[in-house]
């Protein structure tokens, strides 16, 4: 069993990372965290958890899915606080997602700027109109997002 002071409770954990009790329970069952079972049975962590935990919240926000924050947080080491190396090979691999994340948020920031309260009443004039849904033959979600113009569509 690790020595209990180089552990941490539950509930310092939660304190540590500002994740709810409950959030690191579903963590723990996901993987990404294990704790081991001090006197009284009571869950106590590592203190790399807390970067694991951090990690986990940021991708998040990032808009990572579950299973992407898994899959990474499997590349570092159980137990111990992953190197500055481990943490370099993690960030090379969210370079282009993260990119492709900008570009994206960008082409929205673009369209909507120009669509709300814009004022226009002029639905022949506005980048996003799309009479009959005919933009669902480029495929699914929202195609003007990922690429496609409202002109693609107009010989139709």
């Amino acid at each position: 069993m690790k020595n209990l002071a180089a552990t941490l409770s539950i509930g310092d954990l939660a304190r540590r990372t500002g994740l709810s009790v409950s959030a690191i329970r579903f963590y723990e069952t996901r993987g990404l965290v294990t704790a081991t079972r001090g006197a009284g049975n009571q869950r106590r962590f590592a203190r790399a958890d807390i970067r694991r935990l951090s990690f986990a919240l940021i991708a998040q926000q990032l808009g990572l899915t579950i299973s992407e924050i898994e899959a990474e947080l499997a590349t570092l080491p159980r137990g111990h606080a992953p190197s500055a190396a481990d943490w370099q090979a993690i960030g090379t691999r969210f370079q282009s997602a993260l990119a492709e994340k900008i570009t994206l948020l960008q082409k929205t920031h673009e369209l909507l700027g120009g669509c709300i309260g814009c004022g226009c009443l002029s639905l022949d004039r506005c980048a996003l109109y799309n009479p009959n849904d005919r933009a669902a033959r480029a495929g699914p979600g929202p195609r003007f997002l990922l690429g496609n113009q409202a002109s693609d569509f107009e010989s139709d």
